[in-house]
């Protein structure tokens, strides 16, 4: 069942939204609106949770309240890598939640939709970290999505903008899974199974994914209970694309899931690429709508 629809994804990462095509955030902020009215009329019980921020800036949710974007919302969302990506240590997560609860609503919930260790260097790091955040975070937040299942296959690109400077950043992206490409388990698997439920998993599945029907059966082993995943705004335009969306939204009907309504359409942006503000906000709100009728009415 869908639990919850976040509207984008890292909004303030300019891999996931063209800063420069909306330096401001005016865009995004009218789309988000938009956006958070049209789920709310197609189902008004559904909570809308602002797409987690990273890095993780109250400044950034201050510019939003301000635009009268957090007034629409029912929850926020944050994602940190210490110990990948982020310029602080693990034992800083309760000072980072601390930053954002000051400035929005003391009732509020702030939900920690990404966070994960990779095993770039050392497997063992990666089994460390899981077991260092659920201290850390466990108690602290109602949602904690570990991210993620699954290593990326090193085939497949990942979603970033800007490789070519991020050195060797852009490869920890292909190694934050508990299992590695091959399926096999890594060291943390165990360990999470240990933490469930009270950790959910964030698993993004690609378009035409070939490992759905084994990860619903892997998360369910596990333990899982809740889920945070994507409906591409770019795929629903693949060929058979709503057809996919189906099938992956109907295998993973056994967890409590949060939709994920992202990236752009290279037709319908500013700019034809995923991270695009839109040419027009409705356009995304009518898409979300649209997927909040078919899956979560």
């Amino acid at each position: 069942m869908v639990e919850a629809v976040m509207l984008w994804n890292e909004p303030n990462n300019k891999s996931h939204w063209d800063i420069e095509l909306d330096p401001e955030w005016k865009i995004f902020g009218s789309m988000v609106k938009l956006a958070a009215d049209a789920v709310k009329a197609t189902n008004p019980r559904l909570p809308r949770v602002l797409g987690g921020i990273s890095p993780i800036d109250p400044l950034f949710i201050r510019r939003l309240s301000g635009y009268g974007v957090i007034d629409k919302l029912d929850a926020i969302a944050v994602h940190g890598f210490p110990l990948d990506w982020n310029h602080w240590q693990m034992d800083e997560w309760p000072n980072k939640l601390g930053e954002i609860r000051d400035v929005i609503r003391p009732d509020m919930p702030l939900w920690v939709s990404e966070v994960g260790v990779s095993s770039f260097g050392a497997e063992e790091v990666q089994d460390w970290g899981l077991g260092r955040t659920a201290e850390v975070l466990i108690g602290r937040s109602p949602r904690i999505h570990w991210y993620s299942l699954y290593d990326l296959p090193k085939a497949w690109p990942a979603t970033t903008r800007h490789r070519e400077v991020e050195g060797s950043s852009y490869f920890r992206h292909f190694y934050m899974g508990l299992l590695r490409e091959d399926g096999t388990p890594k060291p943390a698997l165990k360990r999470f199974s240990e933490l469930t439920p009270e950790l959910g998993l964030c698993q993004w599945f690609h378009y035409e994914d070939h490992r759905l029907q084994d990860a619903v059966r892997l998360m369910k082993d596990l333990g899982v209970t809740y889920l945070r995943t994507g409906l591409s705004w770019a795929d629903v335009f693949r060929p058979n694309g709503l057809e996919w969306f189906d099938r992956q939204m109907k295998a993973l009907e056994p967890f409590r899931v949060t939709v994920t309504f992202c990236f752009t359409p290279e037709h319908a942006g500013l700019a034809p690429h995923h991270t695009s503000p839109p040419k027009s906000e409705k356009e995304f709100a009518d898409f979300c709508a649209w997927m909040t009728k078919r899956y979560a009415c």
